[in-house]
């Protein structure tokens, strides 16, 4: 997919903006020690938003490129969460605009997720690029009746030469 797809794609755009927020956010409290933490981690969180995004669309194959978004989606709801949680640093003001941007890049993933899945099966295996045209699935062979086989005798027979008959 083009870089130009890429930046077109709403949770993307979005994504972007909501890093560039959290960087501001962040910057504004971090003379608080009890937050250093909590600024690591929701930069980190609203970062992977946009990378897993990112990582997704290079990838060959629908499933990849959905196995990205869906980790891209669980970043949007970790950094939504932390932002609740943050209500002691941030203003209720600044809490509700920045939850409202992550529900609005979850329902584009979630929406997204669910179309990929939905278009994976209904167009199988072939459409993600995991079968050669040349080895179309068959069934698989019957099994083969087998001869029965004769119990193996009782005793081994001897090893020793046998003396001749008188």
């Amino acid at each position: 997919m083009s870089q130009e797809s890429l930046e077109n794609f709403g949770a993307y755009r979005l994504a972007m903006e909501l890093f560039d927020l959290v960087v501001d956010d962040t910057g504004n409290i971090q003379k608080d020690a009890r937050t250093y933490r909590l600024i690591a981690q929701q930069v980190a969180s609203a970062d992977s938003i946009c990378s897993n995004i990112e990582e997704g669309h290079g990838r060959e194959t629908t499933r990849d490129y959905t196995h990205f978004l869906v980790m891209a989606r669980g970043s949007a709801r970790e950094t939504r969460g932390r932002y609740v949680r943050m209500k002691h640093w941030l203003s209720s003001e600044i809490i509700a605009d920045r939850t409202k941007r992550c529900d609005a890049i979850l329902g584009i993933l979630s929406k997204t997720i669910f179309s990929l899945r939905k278009r994976a099966e209904a167009t199988g295996p072939r459409a993600e690029g995991k079968l050669p045209p040349s080895r179309a699935p068959q069934a698989p062979p019957a099994p083969t009746p087998r001869a029965p086989q004769a119990p193996p005798p009782s005793t081994p027979p001897s090893r020793a030469p046998q003396a001749a008959p008188l």
